[in-house]
């Protein structure tokens, strides 16, 4: 995350990386040769089309408290406003441990490993367990805003007590704008207090769905909700989510519309509007729906009164078998392709509107440009990628290569407010 404690990689201006099958194209499957006799391939190119930035973001200041001894905790959300107003979904800070280094990220050393998103003894799903970290995280920085060159710009710092109202909160899941809102309303969503927030661009809270903490199926209950989509008139829906198995449908002014989906019959054969997690949802310009069903690695397509249209897989036959693959998070660009970001294979994937997959690149590890968790991503204006990297705790800037293909590049995300 910051050039201090990670490997900065060497990157040579035009290449990119290889999916296997593509890899065969270039020479084999091995990928292209090298001039030492090696082959480049995504295992040893893992960054595709771009270079990442090792010095984004910089340290927090300590205007507001101080750091030492504390770094990055586990990163939910990353959303791309501008080029320089990047929002930063953090799950709280994390004391450094013997043997790291000021601001290293906890998935970016072998001393730690995975960056804990959840209070010790405490499960994902808020049950005890047996193996406490013996330290805490502390409630500082859950929602921030950087700039171009990642200097800290804006911090909600009255969000800290949202995620800390229970112990059972693990803090932001997804930070969010609508595309089409003047207004630029930052939305929030707490998967597990089961809240979605709804703030002014200046802070102050319009309304919330959910009871604090309360878990169900309702008009204003939700079960570990995850993600949200709009259409231009205003109309929302969330994905609902770890344990709701539903998408449900808002009016502009938030009232609840209708809800579909369930738990598979037989787990074994899930059927159509049947989910594991609705985990990601994005809409298409013909104002399709695409939820990623991340358990059963799939990608379920709606019209917007829920009728089911179809559904594709996102696994890639060149995966083995055993290899458990979580499918967290998706866009869909301005000319209607759709970026999937995987865990633990650490690759982004392209597909079209009818699931053919396109180009992928990408690959798994701690050091910089290799991913661990892709748990949200953004594009900006100006091409730049931002990977918000849960396991690893810590937020990546992809930068286009000059002359990279246009195709391999992550494309622009759809927003038709006001560009400060």
């Amino acid at each position: 995350m910051e050039g201090r404690s990670l490997l900065v990689l060497v990157l040579v201006v035009g290449l990119s990386s290889c999916a296997p099958a593509e890899e065969a194209a270039m020479g084999g499957a091995g990928g292209q040769q090298m001039a030492d006799g090696a082959r480049w391939s995504y295992h040893n190119w893992p960054t595709g089309p771009y270079q990442v930035n090792p010095a984004w973001p910089r340290p927090l200041p300590d205007d507001e408290h101080s750091h030492v001894g504390w770094t990055w905790g586990s990163m939910g959300g990353v959303y791309a406003e501008s080029p320089d107003r990047i929002w930063i979904a953090m799950r709280g800070e994390l004391p450094l441990q013997p043997g790291m280094t000021p601001w290293q990220a906890y998935g970016a050393t072998n001393v730690v490993g995975n960056a804990p998103p959840t209070t010790d003894g405490l499960s994902a799903t808020c049950n005890p367990t047996q193996n406490r970290r013996g330290y805490e995280r502390r409630w500082e920085h859950s929602i921030f805003v950087v700039d171009g060159e990642g200097n800290h710009v804006e911090n909600w710092d009255h969000m800290n007590e949202l995620f800390a109202a229970q112990p059972c909160g693990r803090g932001p899941h997804k930070v969010k704008m609508s595309p089409y809102d003047q207004d630029k309303h930052v939305w929030i969503i707490d998967d597990q207090l089961h809240m979605i927030y709804k703030f002014t661009y200046d802070g102050e809270l319009v309304y919330s769905h959910g009871q604090l903490g309360v878990r169900g199926r309702g008009p204003n209950t939700f079960a570990r909700p995850t993600d949200i989509a709009w259409l231009p008139d205003g109309t929302y829906f969330i994905s609902d989510g770890y344990d709701g198995k539903r998408v449900a449908k808002f009016d502009p002014e938030g009232n609840f519309i209708m809800d579909w989906g369930q738990e598979p019959v037989d787990a074994d054969n899930p059927g159509p509007s049947e989910f594991n997690n609705p985990h990601s949802i994005q809409i298409s310009s013909d104002r399709r729906l695409y939820v990623v069903d991340r358990g059963h690695e799939r990608m379920q397509v709606f019209d917007e009164n829920g009728n089911f249209l179809d559904m594709w897989t996102l696994r890639s036959p060149n995966w083995p078998e055993s290899q458990n693959t979580l499918f967290v998070n998706h866009l869909i660009d301005v000319d209607d392709n759709i970026w999937v970001s995987n865990a633990p294979p650490g690759r982004i994937e392209k597909y079209d509107l009818e699931g053919n997959h396109l180009y992928g690149w990408g690959a798994t590890g701690i050091e910089a440009g290799r991913l661990a968790c892709s748990h949200g991503f953004t594009t900006d204006q100006e091409g730049n990628l931002y990977v918000a990297d849960c396991f690893a705790g810590r937020v990546q800037k992809f930068e286009p290569i000059p002359g990279a293909n246009p195709d391999h590049v992550v494309g622009q995300i759809l927003r038709e407010y006001p560009v400060n």
